[in-house]
């Protein structure tokens, strides 16, 4: 069994360096397309290209930010934005060069750094343009204004924009060619085979796991579940595909079909299959004992259990593209034969775990729950036509949130026009345009990435200094040399220690290099372009250290409390007779341990200085049991969702909410302690400043009693509900496990700050 999980791991290794290996060459084959169309019709092109796409650097710039790891959906989408970008920064800029006039942007660095800065705050504030369209945008800003301060009173106030439209728009169509040719690479395409593994992944875990509920050893249900957990990365990784893709797969539907709605992506069912698949690992580590006691030496019950996986495996195979649900089976008859097989008097507090695995096969073969239909509001929105999606992207109301993001931004780039006009008035816009072209969407951690573009351009410069010494001779087929570099940026993206920035700059550091013209000898703009980049960065770094200065290690820690104030409240929605609260305040329990777990990633890449290091593996547990609460908190509304469907008996109903309010006030009052506590500074402070105690309201507190009277009440069900009481049971086991384990990473963190 050992010899299976090693070669099932190196299996999953090797195809997925093979995965990368294509994903990596196919991306660098359609990068460099894109940047060749763009060079052979910028520098040997007819005359007339040359004459209106007078900014073919940027029309580089264009092409790295839409067709970088880009499907056609990607690219039509790119289309789009690219012209929107274009009605936000060159559109607004011929009316300010006609009111102002170009002479008077040349009376000094400070009155066209102010136009940068307030052009920018104006795009930047929107929250609902996209980002692509907001970096395209302040990349036309930057270079309208820089290089009229340049010229001086000889620029053009309409053809100057223009030109640049006309270069944007070069970029945008070389992108859609390079999607298009030789075969058009489609998203729809890569949802497919993303779906196709994902759903053979989930197959063969969900027989790992029956295989393992059902055997008759000690040994090998261990060996089964570590061999199942060596799949989940890469369904994972299937996942992260599938649902990315969502909006590209709606660019790339018939023109026909652009009125219509559409299909929905798989992504949404297939994450809830993964989730069952979660809770059924759940289960099987939790089990004290194998063989499972209920399944020991009874023939019949294997029996019923082997029809059922038979039936749910056929359902999980089948899983097509187009549905939004898992295949219903067309009767419960074997299911109904299974659960009254099933004795609920004989149930003991070691048998929750595997009534909660039998309960997650129910959720795979059942219809779903009551409180999993989606709301009349959400059914409108998602069949909404893509054209009334598409207008809704205009910008909204001003967001106060995104005031600071907008002036940051502005800021950024004002002083990086500034700076690198002081610095070099030929080449001032280079200081510029890395800071408006990585503009993040949200936090991000400032000095790591600040670090990984500064490397990321001094790599991509100097390779490409290297390519015009090595083709001196050969000017016209220097081009060539960037094809290896794309492949090698590609991997760079796919890295984590360069990732998405570090990769995209090196291959503008190259690009600009080796598809140049009219900027001089190479080492003399290389140092140029080095030296304004650095400049840029420098003010984006000052500014996020003044207007931010805030980390992420003291966010995270307000994350935290927040993320405890959102489970405060989906617990005390937990009740057998109103579930509709409770599935919207778990969707928010959701949200912000995901953004926990985001700001524990930034907090980690940040530097210490003389600041108190980040307890990062600390944290990390805390997310993990957060996690998991979230999880518990999901299948309990299910099993509620169940439970109030079959359940007639209204003292059963009363039974069970009684036991639910007793549950409801040990978490709750344990959880709105440690919400307090995790916001004191220090040890001493919940004492010496009358704070509370951790222990605070929850004198005598006997989680094992609790859950005693809880199974007794599962005794007491009938064949109809008493699965559906002990999974709610195993949950609420769960959480009060897991409510201790974030009581421990609380107090380490505390006594962690306190030295």
């Amino acid at each position: 069994m050992a010899t299976t999980t090693t070669t099932t791991t190196s299996k999953y290794e090797h195809e997925r360096a093979r995965d990368m290996w294509r994903r990596c060459l196919a991306s660098a084959f359609r990068t460099a397309l894109a940047c060749t169309i763009v060079g052979v019709a910028t520098l040997y092109g007819p005359a007339y290209i040359s004459r209106h796409v007078s900014f073919p650097a940027f029309s580089y710039v264009t092409v790295i930010l839409i067709v970088t790891d880009a499907t056609l959906g990607d690219t039509l989408r790119g289309c789009w934005l690219a012209l929107y970008a274009t009605a936000l920064g060159v559109f607004p800029a011929i009316l300010s060069l006609w009111l102002i006039g170009p002479g008077r942007l040349t009376t000094t660095t400070t009155t066209t750094s102010a136009v940068v800065a307030v052009s920018a705050f104006v795009v930047a504030l929107p929250e609902s343009t996209h980002l692509v369209a907001k970096r395209i945008a302040l990349g036309q800003i930057v270079l309208v204004y820089v290089i009229a301060f340049v010229i001086g009173g000889r620029t053009e106030p309409v053809m100057h924009p223009l030109h640049l439209a006309a270069s944007t728009a070069l970029g945008t169509a070389a992108c859609v060619l390079a999607l298009l040719l030789p075969v058009p690479c489609l998203a729809y395409r890569q949802v497919t085979e993303n779906c196709k593994l994902y759903i053979d992944n989930a197959s063969k875990r969900l027989k790992l796991f029956i295989t393992a509920f059902s055997a008759d050893d000690k040994a090998s249900p261990k060996m089964l579940i570590c061999q199942a957990k060596s799949l989940t990365k890469p369904a994972n990784k299937f996942l992260h595909c599938i649902k990315s893709k969502e909006e590209s797969m709606q660019w790339e539907r018939e023109p026909i079909k652009f009125l219509k709605s559409y299909k929905k992506n798989p992504g949404e069912p297939l994450q809830g299959l993964e989730t069952i698949l979660r809770g059924m690992e759940n289960a099987l580590e939790n089990c004290s004992e194998f063989p499972v006691a209920f399944m020991n030496d009874d023939a019949q019950l294997k029996h019923d259990l082997s029809c059922i996986e038979e039936k749910i495996m056929n359902q999980v195979s089948n899983m097509a593209l187009q549905n939004s649900v898992l295949p219903q089976p067309d009767d419960d008859e074997e299911q109904n034969k299974f659960l009254q097989t099933l004795q609920p008097s004989s149930l003991s507090l070691n048998d929750l775990p595997s009534l909660f695995f039998v309960f997650c096969l129910k959720l795979l073969h059942s219809k779903p729950s009551p409180n999993q239909t989606k709301t009349p509001k959400e059914s409108d929105k998602e069949n909404q036509p893509f054209l009334v999606k598409l207008w809704n992207t205009k910008p909204t109301l001003i967001n106060r949130g995104r005031l600071m993001p907008a002036l940051k931004c502005s800021l950024s780039l004002g002083l990086a026009v500034f700076f690198g006009l002081l610095y070099s008035k030929e080449n001032g816009f280079w200081s510029g345009l890395p800071v408006a072209i990585s503009l993040a969407s949200s936090r991000e951690a400032t000095f790591k990435v600040a670090n990984i573009k500064a490397q990321g351009t001094v790599f991509g410069t100097v390779y490409g200094v290297i390519g015009c010494f090595v083709f001196e001779s050969y000017v016209k087929i220097r081009f060539v040399s960037l094809l290896p570099w794309f492949i090698f940026s590609s991997f760079l993206r796919q890295s984590r220690m360069y990732g998405q920035a570090g990769g995209v700059s090196a291959i503008i550091g190259a690009l600009l290099i080796l598809g140049r013209k009219n900027f001089g000898t190479p080492s003399e703009f290389a140092i140029a372009r080095i030296t304004e980049t650095f400049i840029g960065l420098s003010c984006s770094i000052m500014v996020d250290i003044l207007l931010q200065p805030t980390r992420a290690s003291a966010l995270a820690k307000v994350q935290l409390s927040a993320s405890l104030r959102s489970l405060h409240e989906a617990v005390e929605a937990v009740s057998v007779e109103y579930l509709s609260g409770l599935e919207e305040r778990l969707r928010k329990l959701r949200v912000d341990v995901i953004e926990f777990g985001k700001l524990i990633e930034e907090a980690q890449a940040e530097p210490n200085f003389w600041f108190l290091p980040f307890h990062g593996a600390c944290y990390a547990k805390l997310n993990v049991s957060l996690l998991k609460m979230v999880d518990y908190l999901y299948f309990g509304s299910q099993a509620l969702g169940y439970f109030e469907e079959e359940c007639r008996d209204l003292s059963s109903k009363t039974k069970v909410e009684s036991e639910l309010k007793v549950f409801k006030d040990v978490v709750c009052c344990g959880v709105k302690c440690l919400e307090e506590v995790i916001l004191v500074k220090s040890v001493a402070g919940l004492v010496g400043e009358g704070g509370v105690d951790l222990e605070m309201g929850r004198p005598g507190r006997d989680d094992e009693e609790m859950i005693k009277r809880a199974v007794s009440i599962v005794r007491e069900g009938e064949s109809g509900e008493f699965l559906s009481l002990g999974a709610l049971v195993y949950c609420m086991d769960g959480m009060l496990k897991e409510s201790k384990e974030i009581e421990k990473g609380i107090k380490e963190v505390v006594q962690w700050e306190k030295i």
